[in-house]
């Protein structure tokens, strides 16, 4: 079970960073461009959203699980980073993109919108880039 959790998590990545990326760009060049907020953006936009969630309740499951998870064992970057750091960053990357989807359902200009969608994911696709143990770092599962 816990090996198939990892996998998910570990493949649920590219659906959210595809989406997170895509979302943040399109907010950005409709922003620039002045162009109106449609039902395209709204949706987009949720699924990110959505998308991050579901990675939520997965790495939570895997925190709860995972012997990579040991508070006694700080000193040990690898412990360390999953204990505290990739989950410290990645709640924070939810909750502002929880915080910029919000922003642009209350807002009714629909630059604004753009605006939010565009701060509040780009500072949160950074923090999940951060976040993510890629395989270069020696502490992933691979790419997939």
């Amino acid at each position: 079970m816990l090996n198939g959790l990892i996998h998910a998590h570990s493949g649920l990545r590219w659906i959210v960073l595809i989406l997170l990326v895509a979302a943040t760009f399109k907010a950005l060049m409709k922003w620039r461009s002045n162009v109106g907020y449609s039902e395209g953006d709204r949706k987009i936009n949720l699924f990110t959203m959505i998308s991050m969630h579901v990675q939520l309740l997965l790495g939570l499951a895997l925190f709860m699980m995972s012997g990579r998870v040991d508070f006694s064992q700080m000193k040990d970057a690898m412990y360390r980073f999953f204990s505290v750091e990739h989950t410290t960053m990645m709640v924070i990357a939810i909750a502002l993109v929880t915080i910029g989807h919000a922003k642009s359902k209350k807002t009714t200009d629909e630059a604004k919108k753009h605006k939010a969608i565009f701060t509040f994911y780009l500072i949160a696709l950074l923090l999940v880039l951060a976040a993510i143990p890629w395989p270069f770092r020696g502490w992933g599962n691979g790419w997939f």
